[in-house]
């Protein structure tokens, strides 16, 4: 299979392509495009293992987001999910964005769902989607998560690694991911918008993958639209843009990095 673009982080199982979801990915397939399917929750697990197991060019993440924090990990359960299409765990993490008043008790639900999600990584050798949204003006969501994750890190190395997806994070978050081994991934926004160019030039090439979390957050030329893992290449080319290299070398390098953070170069 030649894959031209990798898109690190898609919901193509989500309700928003019920009706042309077969059409998306037979344009995928024809255009050398793969994605990896994220999983939420149990139900999206098991849609994003069955979607990956139907087509070459598509992957699967399975765990439950940060928000569906009442329904809760049961490692039992998730383990029947595994398969050689499975190349992750998560979106799991921590999102600090839409906080009740329950703020404490619910910080603590999602830390407790997180470590759990993590230790199942560790255990079954796979490595972590990670969903961390800071609330507003802030880094916190970040700095508590990295604190989980550096204790980890410390006592398993290396066997502790992932992507934080939809990064949003300043360089001094950065350089804690790139310390622990983490890539971070980017999305549509950057094509619309200058905050994250600065962090995006400081981040290794090597370090770095394309997303688009389809169906949100659509780039340029296509906001406003349902987003596609086919418009990751908008993402690609405005990651080149701004690290000044040759879009054709950032594309490729793009590509290599998701196959190998998610091991997914010795499953093709």
């Amino acid at each position: 299979m030649d894959l031209l673009y990798f898109d690190a982080h898609s919901h193509l199982n989500f309700p928003q392509y019920d009706e042309d979801r077969e059409e998306v990915v037979e344009d995928m397939k024809s255009q050398g495009f793969a994605t990896i399917c994220v999983g939420t929750d149990k139900k999206t697990s098991i849609e994003s293992v069955e979607l990956a197991l139907k087509h070459e060019n598509i992957w699967a993440t399975i765990g439950v987001h940060p928000t569906d924090s009442t329904e809760g990990f049961d490692a039992s359960e998730y383990s029947d999910l595994l398969s050689d299409k499975v190349v992750g765990i998560g979106e799991c993490g921590l999102d600090y964005y839409r906080e009740g008043r329950e703020e404490n008790r619910e910080r603590s639900k999602q830390k407790d769902l997180f470590e759990k999600q993590i230790d199942f990584a560790i255990t079954n050798n796979l490595p972590l989607m990670l969903h961390i949204r800071p609330s507003a003006r802030s880094m916190d969501a970040y700095e508590d998560g990295l604190l989980i994750l550096e204790s980890y890190s410390q006592k398993y190395g290396n066997k502790v690694r992932g992507n934080s997806h939809f990064f949003v994070g300043d360089i001094d978050i950065s350089k804690k991911f790139l310390n622990i081994g983490f890539t971070m991934s980017f999305d549509g926004p950057i094509t619309f918008a200058s905050d994250y160019d600065e962090v995006i030039r400081y981040i290794p090439e090597d370090m770095i993958l394309a997303e688009t979390d389809s169906p949100f957050a659509s780039p340029v030329p296509h906001r406003g639209s349902r987003n596609s893992p086919l418009y990751v290449k908008y993402v690609a080319d405005r990651i080149a843009q701004i690290k000044d290299l040759e879009p054709g070398i950032m594309q490729k390098t793009l590509v290599d990095n998701v196959l190998r953070v998610f091991n997914i170069q010795n499953r093709i």
